[in-house]
């Protein structure tokens, strides 16, 4: 099968975050906007084209407070940089269904390398449009001061409100292009 484009289908797709508060609990949150370009065989993964566009004013932990911080200047700093960026430089296959995607992550102004553990969750034709379906799935752990995300706060209990390890989760639905 050649390579085509596939197209995300954000209702059927999520990025989203989980960070450790206060050293006790996990906060969560999504990016509600996002786009993906996706040039793949699904039958040769390895050579795909991957670009995924965020909208970082659209994070949502569904608290506004909290959501109004992080696009502040102390974390994401969405009116200098309102875009999140990954772009895939290397895929490598490590079972049938399981790959490596190393690409750069652009947070805030800074990029990184980050490697994405990612599976193929296989595809499926439509029932309504009669159109090709691919899903996949994965995460990756960042350290956010890696991307200038330094602000914190201490504890008075010890400790710090906000680790700085943050896992990267993803679930994608992309359809073929027609």
């Amino acid at each position: 099968m050649a390579k085509t484009t596939w197209n995300v289908d954000t209702v059927h797709s999520e990025i989203g975050f989980t960070v450790k508060h206060m050293m006790i609990s996990k906060a969560k949150g999504t990016f509600n906007d996002f786009d993906a370009v996706v040039e793949a065989d699904p039958d040769n993964l390895a050579d795909a084209t991957i670009e995924v566009n965020i909208d970082a004013a659209s994070i949502d932990t569904r608290n506004n407070d909290r959501d109004d911080h992080l696009r502040s200047a102390d974390f994401l700093d969405v009116e200098s940089h309102p875009k999140i960026t990954f772009k895939a430089t290397d895929i490598q296959k490590k079972s049938d269904s399981s790959y490596d995607v190393t690409g750069d992550l652009t947070i805030s102004g800074t990029t990184n390398p980050v490697t994405l553990d990612t599976t193929f969750e296989g595809q499926s034709k439509d029932p309504m449009s009669g159109n090709m379906v691919a899903g996949f799935s994965g995460e990756t752990k960042i350290n956010r001061k890696d991307f200038g995300l330094t602000w914190n706060a201490a504890l008075e209990t010890g400790g710090v409100l906000i680790a700085d390890e943050v896992k990267i989760t993803f679930e994608i639905e992309a359809h073929k292009a027609e």
